[in-house]
């Protein structure tokens, strides 16, 4: 079969490799559709924030179907379209799946049941290959107890993470207000029904959001990890507001008026990953028939992975790139 393999770091290649075998303890998956993820990156350069071994094959964000089935497995058939979470517990350790373990940028990989989730009929393959970063946008809006109708949502940073984020709350019905430089990401932020977008570069965006939400919002998901980003997040919220922190800054140092917490009265939490979400994301997007479809931006078969690697590092061009697999 044929896998996407990093050998080392900053060496990718597509190679043929011998197609897996399963236990009676695991169903074997055929892939359909792979997202690039932004970590991924990261761990193409040898930079990712766990120790991993080399060679390792990417790919955390898949959805793909069931074509074989362990004697000892219930509850999955053949057939079954399924994606899977990606903190995978085994009795030797805490594994990353796509990380420490091989991930699904191959035609096909054994897996175990206790991390997979059955896909309805209402997701399709190209919004299941959306599940894995939508869980975290989700959650980082649930971490608060979730939005209505009657509150308003800032996300600051349109990347993938913001802008699952903010369909997460435009399916809650909250007003959403997103904040991003990059002109293609403000642009898919209004196909999914954004309520307004902000360039933080062009003017004051503090001074704009203050505006737009007389006085601030009810939420704040800062999902970029830029300093610039981290800085306004706490003018972006009312008192008494809430914020959610997604975006991942690890090792910088940059001021910040910490005070503004303590005299907004504010509540602020810290996100990572999704746990414990995936079934009621499902069941979530299935409900809200949301279209995610504009945050997939280009498609590339699996013998194309690095130009599809390529092309995924230029936000001016590109948010999300998906590999279809089989």
């Amino acid at each position: 079969m044929k896998t996407l393999i990093f050998d080392e770091p900053n060496k990718p290649v597509v190679a043929n490799v011998q197609s897996p075998g399963i236990t009676e303890n695991e169903v074997m998956i055929r892939t359909s559709r792979v997202g690039i993820c932004h970590s991924d990156y990261e761990l193409l350069s040898g930079n990712y924030i766990i120790p991993i071994s080399y060679p390792v094959t990417p790919g955390h964000e898949w959805v793909g179907e069931v074509v074989e089935v362990g004697r000892n497995v219930h509850g999955l058939s053949v057939g079954d379209r399924v994606v899977g979470e990606c903190v995978i517990k085994t009795p030797e350790r805490i594994h990353h799946f796509g990380f420490s373990m091989d991930g699904a940028d191959r035609e096909y990989f054994a897996a175990r049941p206790e991390w997979l989730h059955k896909l309805p009929d209402g997701v399709d393959d190209a919004k299941g290959a959306l599940i894995e970063p939508f869980t975290c946008g989700y959650y980082a809006v649930l971490r608060h107890g979730g939005v209505d109708a009657s509150q308003t949502v800032v996300i600051s940073g349109g990347g993938t993470i913001g802008l699952v984020s903010a369909a997460a709350a435009i399916g809650m019905g909250a007003r959403v207000i997103v904040a991003d430089p990059v002109p293609l990401r403000r642009e898919i932020a209004m196909k999914l029904g954004a309520d307004a977008t902000v360039d933080p570069t062009d003017g004051d965006p503090i001074e704009a959001i203050d505006e737009m939400t007389k006085g601030g919002a009810d939420l704040v998901v800062e999902c970029a990890g830029h300093p610039a980003s981290l800085a306004n997040v706490f003018d972006y919220v009312r008192p008494e507001g809430f914020v959610s922190m997604v975006g991942i800054n690890i090792g910088q140092k940059f001021p910040v008026e910490l005070g503004k917490i303590q005299i907004k009265d504010l509540t602020v939490r810290g996100c990572i990953g999704s746990p414990g979400v995936w079934p009621g994301a499902i069941r979530f997007l299935e409900r809200t028939r949301l279209d995610l479809s504009p945050i997939q931006t280009h498609s590339f078969g699996l013998d194309d992975a690095i130009a599809a690697f390529a092309l995924g590092k230029d936000p001016q061009q590109a948010v999300k790139v998906t590999l279809n697999i089989n």
